[in-house]
């Protein structure tokens, strides 16, 4: 289990620049609209220095980060659920990640046009989110003609499941997207059948100059408050200084941030505000030959975050040995905590905690 992220946005507001510095893909980012047609999608490793001690720690011979994927998807118009642009196309992709970053240009450069001619975040964050909620309502009334046909035969499931979809079918016509909408275990279940566009959690990355990446402007200001009232999070990256950062070695990277007051990259801040977004943590397994970080939702049992390993490992779930990751820092591994019991047992409803260092015992 990791997380796949939809990079969306107007043409020339910054996506594929962003893309490319996070996932060092080198894919081309050109001054004008729809240079991305294909989805490009790039893995990155999430930094992690708890990893990077333990794998330290008890000198492994190979260490593997936890890694997420970026999905590249193109510039979005105003028109696109009718087709215009590269339409419906692109709203397929979205369809097939578990978050968006929403990338809204806050910045001015005469150099870059842009597709509507001026800078207006709250503009352009309007006009995807109407483009997703009017793909969602296409979806939702063709569900609508099926279910009320169905509706009558007087069927309980299909009249609850009608009055579910007419109520989130008037709430989509009201501007409010369906990750908003307060709906019990059955609606949840039919909103996610129906893989609606808007129910995605989103996060706003607000690009903006090299020179405002500390102070922001006015633009992110708008736009957080913006984001504010639909509680979502926005990450301030400046895709320049990104890109710069993409191309220098880590003693270097660390001296320019520094020069920039920067305490982290914006693919840190990125990664994490994704994690937050998504509810996930990371575990470990710790061996010589070996450690590596593994993605879970928080609230993972402990067979169900074996089966991440690998599904043999649920399907013959005996037990966890599990050691957190402080304790077994400071007993200088497996052994110490061991000694001073600090490695626990435990079962099927264990629940696993982020930074856990686990061995896992199954039955083939």
């Amino acid at each position: 289990m990791g997380f796949r992220c939809g990079i969306v946005g107007l043409p020339n507001v910054g996506k594929s620049t962003i893309f490319n510095a996070l996932t060092s893909a080198g894919i081309d980012s050109a001054n004008y609209p729809f240079c991305t047609i294909e989805p490009n999608v790039g893995m990155v490793p999430v930094p992690d220095r708890r990893l990077d001690t333990l794998a330290d720690l008890v000198k492994t011979r190979r260490k593997v980060n936890a890694q997420v994927e970026f999905v590249d998807i193109a510039g979005l118009v105003s028109g696109a659920s009718k087709g215009e642009g590269l339409g419906n196309q692109f709203l397929g992709h979205i369809r097939q990640v578990d978050a968006i970053a929403h990338v809204v240009r806050c910045f001015e450069d005469s150099n870059i046009v842009h597709v509507d001619g001026s800078i207006d975040p709250l503009r352009d964050r309007e006009i995807i989110n109407t483009e997703l909620i009017l793909a969602d309502l296409e979806t939702i009334g063709k569900r609508l003609t099926r279910t009320q046909s169905l509706a009558k035969s007087g069927d309980k499931l299909y009249k609850t499941q009608l009055a579910i979809l007419e109520e989130v079918q008037q709430r989509l016509n009201d501007g409010i997207p369906a990750r908003l909408l307060s709906l019990d275990d059955t609606g949840q279940k039919l909103v996610r059948e129906l893989c609606l566009l808007t129910a995605k959690p989103v996060l706003y990355v607000a690009n903006v100059a090299e020179e405002e990446i500390i102070a922001g402007n006015r633009w992110v200001e708008k736009l957080q408050e913006a984001a504010q009232g639909e509680k979502a999070s926005v990450v301030v990256i400046s895709g320049a200084i990104e890109e710069e950062l993409g191309t220098l070695e880590e003693k270097e990277r660390q001296e320019y941030l520094q020069e920039l007051g920067m305490e982290e990259t914006g693919l840190n801040r990125l990664i994490k505000a994704g994690y937050e977004l998504l509810g996930l943590i990371n575990f470990f397994t710790v061996g010589e030959k070996e450690t590596k970080a593994w993605i879970i939702r928080r609230g993972t049992k402990a067979p169900q975050a074996a089966g991440v390993i690998h599904t043999d490992f649920e399907r013959g779930f005996i037990r966890a040995e599990v050691i957190a990751y402080d304790d077994f820092v400071a007993c200088k591994g497996e052994l110490g905590a061991k000694e001073k019991g600090l490695l626990r047992l435990e079962g099927k409803e264990y629940i696993v905690q982020d930074g856990d260092c686990i061995t896992f015992r199954f039955n083939v």
